[in-house]
């Protein structure tokens, strides 16, 4: 990559000029670009004329302050450089897959994500988390992406709370207020409309996890056939699909629910984010209680008489024959979307075959009708 140091004005302009033009790089590393007057600038210009794109790494804050004034944010891609933070010592308020969630101080947040996320998935959900925001969903505003060690974090908003997850444990005498509040968040998103295009389709999403050649080491080709046709009997929705929408994941500021995880949102059919929380609360329970109650919050048997009682509400059925009938059809599409992230999961080798036994064969397989049902809604 092409480095540009130092300071860049009337006196070097045409000595950097010469040389850029001769290597005409696409991609610039400005980490020690300390300042550009309006003769760098035109060199800039004219490298962008010459080779179209052009890609500014590093930033300074007080450089991408010039670019930004003079309209050079809109002509180049420009990156800042990332500020460097430490969380040894802070407050731990949620941890997952994703990552950790650190408070900072009393006016902001962290979520410091897994070592496997680059910059660019995180810039992704930054923004999904702006599509979201802008179209009226309660999402915390991120400030910036920082660098904490080897790893990338997010910085957020003030949240004078807690996760919704500590909330509902450390309150159980607004434990119902909650559950409700939970369900009205849930319900928000699945008749939130979006723009095409600002975040993924689910169905398109699905049907590239079913044509995932690792599939086949698992599945027979009826099998995955099988899973072709329950994604293309899916019906396609403009409204949200949060994709990991337990209370670990949500903060409660004064009262109101702010969510802060955004990376698997998708436009959708709602009933795929209802077993998410399937997942997460009913299942990981009983499946890892101990990883379920540090990523939500709760303990484990907390987790299931939360899920319930959402599932209740979110539903509007009071009859428990009914409603016992309706968490089955939840967890035939929670079964479904397992075997689809097979390719996904650490061990996928090992994890496979239990899965396919497990659920494609006795669960998807001789539901495939119902769960085309379910998902065409």
């Amino acid at each position: 990559m092409y480095q540009i140091k130092g300071k860049i004005d009337s006196t070097n302009a045409p000595a950097i000029e010469e040389e850029i033009m001769a290597q005409l790089p696409t991609e610039i590393d400005a980490a020690e670009l300390e300042y550009i007057s309006s003769a760098g600038l035109r060199v800039l210009m004219k490298l962008r004329k010459a080779v179209g794109e052009v890609t500014l790494h590093n930033v300074s804050i007080d450089v991408y302050e010039i670019l930004d004034v003079t309209g050079f944010t809109s002509m180049l891609t420009v990156k800042k450089a990332l500020r460097e933070i430490s969380v040894e010592g802070k407050t731990i308020l949620g941890q997952g897959g994703n990552g950790t969630v650190y408070r900072l101080d009393d006016e902001t947040i962290v979520k410091v994500y897994s070592a496997e996320h680059s910059l660019e998935v995180i810039d992704r959900e930054r923004a999904y988390a702006k599509a979201a925001f802008v179209a009226g969903i309660p999402t915390a505003i991120a400030f910036d992406t920082v660098k904490v060690g080897d790893r990338y974090g997010v910085i957020y908003e003030a949240m004078n709370s807690d996760t919704l997850g500590h909330a509902i444990a450390n309150e159980p005498e607004r434990r119902d207020e909650y559950i409700m509040k939970y369900a009205q968040l849930a319900k928000q998103l699945h008749t939130t409309t979006i723009e095409d295009g600002s975040v993924a389709s689910l169905k398109d999403l699905l049907m590239k996890r079913a044509e995932d050649p690792m599939l086949k080491e698992f599945c027979t080709q009826e099998e995955i056939d099988t899973l072709k046709a329950i994604v293309v009997a899916m019906k396609v929705y403009d409204t949200l699909v949060h994709g990991d929408l337990h209370p670990g994941n949500i903060m409660l500021d004064n009262g109101e629910l702010m969510l802060i995880d955004m990376g698997e949102l998708t436009r959708g059919v709602p009933i795929y984010d209802i077993a998410s929380i399937y997942r997460d609360l009913l299942v990981g329970s009983k499946s890892s209680p101990e990883t379920t109650a540090n990523s939500i919050g709760m303990p484990p048997e907390l987790c299931i008489e939360v899920g319930q009682k959402f599932l209740a509400m979110y539903s509007g059925i009071t009859d428990p024959a009914q409603l016992e009938q309706y968490i089955k059809m939840v967890g035939l599409v929670f079964a479904f979307n397992v075997v689809l992230l097979i390719p996904d999961f650490p061990g996928a080798a090992q994890r496979g075959p239990a899965i396919i036994e497990n659920l494609m064969r006795p669960v998807v397989t001789p539901n495939a009708d119902t769960l085309k049902y379910l998902l065409s809604k």
